[in-house]
């Protein structure tokens, strides 16, 4: 009878660790956290009070700002081209963000200057301005809790502002999703860097993220586990879904000259009252779902997004999701659009989308010729 005491005791024993186990490993459908974690808990309050602030409630103020920017660099463009002599006067940077900071020819001895040049719904975005340099010198991405000094995940990690550049050209695979914390500037400038084979960049609860100048490709969904996701904290991590860039009740983010194409999920997603985002001056190819804003028709927390595209191209081998847009506000302006084989811009749950100044190339194939879409 003792023995059977034992082991039924054993067997209580074994059960409540397995439970245990689970309640930790269990995670949030949506967050890919334990819900248990006192800290991603109140990363997530947090960043809810970010985007509150970051919200605009007259979202056409930002638009007519845009626009006027635009309008006064195309003014002075169409002056100089009325002298036919040859112009030897200021750079002709094509957009009102690059001529920001591309006409400055000692840009590399001022690259914060970018942190000054954000337009539209992530105007205001000014990532690690406020901080240090930080160089990335190794490529590697070899440990998940203890990230190298001199590594990409290392610098993202870290509990203060910091600009983020890169020694050389070179390929970074993420063993796991890049898990960044707030005020990060990803400048790539001067450098050919590649974020590609590996797992994603994730903007989880975060603000003040500018990613510049990197081309992000063939991203693969990460098997998850203990991941660091800043230097006094790690956990447990489901898989990751694979997105290029995902953004999860993130603000004020800019993503800018970024370069990307296919990723086993989205190329860019922004979810869970993520705002305060622009998106500009990147090239999308060779994709299936281009960029996803807004995942669910039930979450109305989605009201508060909002977003710029500008100055982008939509290129060769893309098929839908240019933007998908649910609730919030966006305003697609400037863009160049070259191909897609289902449509290029479609929305649900009543977004307000303004599509200003696009130029629409549609396929020869008479099956795609769908510019917008609606879904019910």
């Amino acid at each position: 009878m003792r023995e059977l005491d034992s082991n039924i005791v054993g067997a209580k024993l074994l059960l409540l660790l397995l439970i245990f186990a689970f309640a930790i490993i269990f995670p949030s459908l949506e967050a890919g956290i334990a819900d248990f974690d006192e800290v991603w808990q109140q990363r997530a309050q947090e960043a809810k009070k970010a985007a509150l602030e970051a919200y605009q409630p007259r979202p056409e103020e930002v638009t007519e700002s845009f626009n006027e920017h635009v309008n006064g660099d195309l003014d002075d463009a169409n002056n100089t081209r009325r002298h036919l002599r040859k112009y030897n006067g200021p750079c002709l940077a094509t957009n009102p963000i690059d001529r920001c900071w591309r006409c400055d020819k000692n840009w590399s001895k001022n690259r914060k200057k970018l942190a000054d040049c954000a337009l539209g719904f992530g105007r205001g975005t000014t990532g690690g301005k406020n901080g240090r340099f930080y160089i990335v010198q190794d490529s590697s991405d070899n440990d998940m809790l203890h990230p190298k000094p001199g590594t990409l995940r290392y610098a993202v990690i870290q509990d203060r502002p910091l600009w983020i550049t890169f020694a050389h050209d070179m390929v970074i695979r993420l063993a796991e999703e890049l898990i960044m914390t707030d005020n990060k500037t990803l400048d790539g400038r001067g450098a050919n860097v590649h974020i590609a084979n590996g797992g994603q960049i994730t903007l989880q609860f975060v603000k003040n993220i500018i990613i510049h100048n990197l081309h992000i490709h063939d991203i693969k969904a990460g098997n998850g586990g203990l991941i660091r996701d800043s230097v006094n904290h790690y956990g447990i991590r489901t898989q990751s879904d694979g997105d290029g860039i995902s953004m999860f009740g993130a603000s004020n983010v800019w993503i800018d000259h970024v370069s990307m194409s296919n990723c086993q999920d989205g190329l860019i997603d922004a979810v869970m009252a993520s705002t305060a985002i622009t998106i500009s001056n990147c090239h999308f190819a060779h994709h299936n779902d281009v960029i996803l804003l807004g995942a669910s028709d039930s979450h109305s927390d989605d009201q508060i997004m909002q977003v710029t595209l500008a100055f982008n191209h939509f290129g060769k081998g893309l098929v839908q999701r240019m933007p998908r847009c649910r609730w919030g506000f966006v305003h697609v302006v400037n863009n160049d659009y070259t191909h897609w084989l289902m449509y290029a811009i479609g929305g649900s749950r009543n977004p307000t989308i303004i599509s200003q100044g696009n130029r629409f190339i549609a396929p020869p194939d008479p099956n795609c010729k769908e510019v917008t879409t609606s879904f019910t």
